[in-house]
């Protein structure tokens, strides 16, 4: 089966990528990419020395950096949807997310570092308050997980892990960064995702133009484990908030 080309998890020089947006979108237009999503690091943890979305400044100029690509795509009518994204760490205070992340600009969040069940209580927290904030699940951000390690849930209750994404429809991302994460000793995990119908993406964690369309590895994983029902719940998805986004242009 043909699927779109996408790559959910790209870092610009607004946090530690080497390209501003407009490079990689115009670079993505090149490769004849469907679906991109800039994915810039938010922290206050132990690594926010790295440059970061750490203000409400440097916040609304990249949102409005990301808006000025996507008017010129629809412009010139460019098949081309570039995602409103942010990496949210989970080791980032409570406080922080919620007075900083407004929800209803982005497109796409990512999670990263999900670690612990004591997080997954932490991360629905989070979303409770962003539901409230926002009641039209069209406009709701798309929800992913960030490089997630297998390896700290696998010998426990996978269920419920199932059901906490399953309900709040959060993706796995397979990252070809991380291969190890996406080995065959993880297939009871897979097997999981398959049998709750978790969506499942493609995000390569590029900070070079290099690596923009680096999804052939994935792709196979994603045929390996017999994922494409789960890869095309994604893409449903993502369709839905291009029509959204259509409409709400019109």
């Amino acid at each position: 089966m043909q699927f779109p080309k996408l790559n959910l998890h790209i870092h610009s020089n607004y946090s530690d990528g080497k390209q501003t947006i407009w490079q990689i979108v115009e670079k993505s237009i090149k490769l004849e990419l469907n679906y991109i999503a800039i994915t810039d690091h938010f922290t206050n943890s132990w690594k926010a020395w790295v440059s970061t979305l750490n203000n409400n400044e440097t916040i609304s100029a990249y949102l409005d950096e990301i808006s000025n690509c996507q008017l010129y795509l629809a412009n010139n009518n460019i098949n081309l949807m570039v995602l409103k994204g942010i990496e949210v760490d989970l080791a980032s205070s409570e406080q922080f997310i919620k007075k900083s992340v407004q929800i209803d600009k982005f497109d796409l969040i990512l999670f990263e570092y999900l670690q612990s069940y004591e997080s997954i209580a932490f991360i629905e927290n989070i979303i409770y308050y962003w539901k409230n904030q926002m009641n039209d699940p069209i406009r709701f951000p798309v929800l992913g997980l960030a490089h997630f390690d297998p390896s700290y849930f696998i010998t426990s209750d996978l269920d419920t892990l199932m059901k906490f994404l399953k309900k709040h429809i959060i993706y796995f991302e397979f990252n070809p960064s991380y291969p190890s994460f996406y080995s065959p000793r993880y297939e009871r995990f897979f097997e999981k995702l398959r049998d709750y119908q978790i969506p499942v993406a493609i995000g390569c964690d590029s900070h070079n133009l290099r690596t923009l369309d680096n999804f052939e590895e994935p792709l196979e994983m994603i045929e390996y484990y017999n994922l494409e029902r789960n890869f095309e719940i994604l893409i449903n998805i993502l369709d839905l908030k291009k029509k959204g986004k259509h409409k709400l242009a019109i």
